[in-house]
């Protein structure tokens, strides 16, 4: 059925512009106007019939009495969200899996959402770490405008979120909630302590006694002498391992609780609170894991989520890396403590880790959340790869000059020197560096200084707008992909 704003759209339109695309399933009539999403030469709007303040509300050009085009600006999308809080994000709490869909671009949603959509997951679409936002050089309020006129355009009501992702500065997290971020990832890297494990036991004990004797007393009362029954799972602390647990990990509990009750528990809103104690030099153990969700919970935080290290590597962009058996191993005993708890268990830098995501889905149970979001990126080039090789060899040849650099931001394992010369290959041979993993992990890690070039940055939006359809072709396979390994495609 043609709507009345979609004849109007082509009778005004199609005089002045031939390239018109019309978005069917954004068409929503509320009160005394009609709205959709349009492109004209790839340049997207809201159009907008009708009339009284709703109407006045968006900001744009008058085409005929009663309709305008409207441009996909901060100041329109905040008048989207009081017409339909469809597009605005919401938390999903502790018992609904949910997929975290990074996006460095702002144009990657609507393959995530019809994806997603097809699952038993929820999708977390604005998701952006501090850096990531320094590297693309956006802010949160325009992820989120990203998200918000891309669920818009996909007629997508069943509810989304945004996540501060890997914040560590009070600042930040600030930030992210003024914008109306419902997640905030709290990453503790920074207050974890850190060459414990390198310690003497006689070293550890020394340390440990600069703790005041309250502090020690409280939590040997706590954990000694006493077998934890978790889910199956028997766990009993030694005192050595309690002393190394506390050293590493008790200023890092601190801050969660500090964080917590001074911004989260305050919001009369709705929040998800995920604690990532990912980012560390060692593998997360259960004695440190459960020692970590005792003492926050018992403090009464709330935890949606927590991501710890787990054995093995989860670099960028890749597969897992170690041995698939002792992975299981431990993913049963961390899927057990958050089970207990009643919180999920997050996978992060979850992208392309298809060897075990079977596993993962098997131990969680679905009560999960898992966090991708340089594979997005990576299917962005492919796309260009595909339909733009001249713009792919600039990249490439960007990614390579820059590669040393973008090290410091990202543990990754690829030797640039087994990438085949760009200059040396053909055309159809360009999408093959989309599969090779030290190629993938040269684009992946690159993305920053790849999009400071205003020449690169302008033409990948330019042959990414202009094939739209096939991101998304890609995207809703490739996501599709994770989704289906870790059992949570609704068919």
């Amino acid at each position: 059925m043609i709507s009345n704003l979609q004849t109007i759209i082509c009778d005004k339109l199609n005089v002045l512009e031939k390239n018109i695309k019309i978005y069917p399933l954004s068409y929503c009539k509320i009160a005394d106007i009609e709205l959709q999403m349009v492109a004209i030469n790839n340049i997207k709007n809201i159009a907008i019939y009708g009339k009284g303040l709703s109407f006045d509300a968006f900001e744009g050009n008058t085409v005929a009495e009663g309709f305008k085009l409207c441009p996909l600006i901060h100041t329109n999308r905040l008048a989207l969200n009081k017409l339909l809080d469809y597009t605005c994000p919401q938390a999903f709490g502790k018992n609904i899996s949910t997929f975290g869909a990074g996006d460095r671009l702002g144009l990657a949603s609507p393959g995530h959402i019809r994806s997603i959509s097809r699952s038993l997951a929820k999708p977390i679409l604005a998701q952006q770490s501090k850096r990531e936002l320094e590297l693309t050089g956006r802010t949160y309020e325009d992820v989120l405008d990203s998200v918000s006129f891309a669920v818009f355009q996909e007629g997508y009501k069943d509810g989304f979120g945004a996540d501060g992702d890997h914040l560590k500065e009070e600042a930040h997290i600030i930030d992210a909630l003024n914008c109306g971020y419902t997640m905030i990832t709290l990453d503790c890297s920074e207050k974890i302590g850190k060459g414990v494990e390198k310690l003497s036991s006689a070293e550890m004990e020394n340390r440990y006694i600069s703790i005041p004797a309250d502090i020690r007393k409280r939590l040997e009362d706590k954990y000694l002498a006493r077998t934890f029954n978790i889910n199956g799972v028997q766990i009993k602390y030694t005192k050595l391992e309690l002393i190394k647990n506390v050293l590493i990990y008790y200023e890092a509990i601190c801050f969660i609780i500090f964080i917590y009750k001074k911004y989260l528990s305050p919001l009369k809103r709705e929040k998800d609170f995920e604690i990532s104690i990912d980012e560390t030099e060692s593998t997360t153990s259960e004695y440190g894991h459960l020692f970590v969700a005792s003492e926050i919970i018992d403090a009464g935080v709330d935890v949606t989520s927590m991501a710890p290290k787990f054995i093995g590597e989860f670099q960028k962009g890749i597969d897992y890396i170690g041995n698939v058996a002792d992975f299981e191993a431990q993913l049963g005993i961390h899927a057990a403590i958050a089970d207990y708890f009643g919180y999920k268990l997050s996978i992060h830098s979850g992208s392309d880790k298809f060897s075990v995501f079977e596993l993962i889905g098997d131990y969680t149970k679905g009560r999960l959340h898992l966090k991708t979001s340089g594979t997005n990126w990576l299917e962005a080039v492919g796309t260009i790869a595909e339909r733009n090789p001249t713009l792919y060899r600039q990249i490439h040849k960007c990614a390579q000059k820059h590669f040393t650099e973008a090290k410091s931001f990202y543990d990754v394992s690829a030797d640039i020197s087994k990438v085949p010369d760009v200059d040396s290959v053909s055309d159809a041979f360009l999408k093959e560096y989309l599969t090779d993993t030290h190629s993938r992990q040269l684009l992946h890690i690159t993305y920053g200084y790849i999009l400071r070039d205003p020449e690169i940055r302008t033409s990948i939006y330019d042959t990414l707008n202009e094939n739209e359809d096939l991101y998304i072709h890609r995207l809703e396979t490739h996501i599709g992909r994770h989704l289906e390994l870790v059992g949570l495609y609704n068919y």
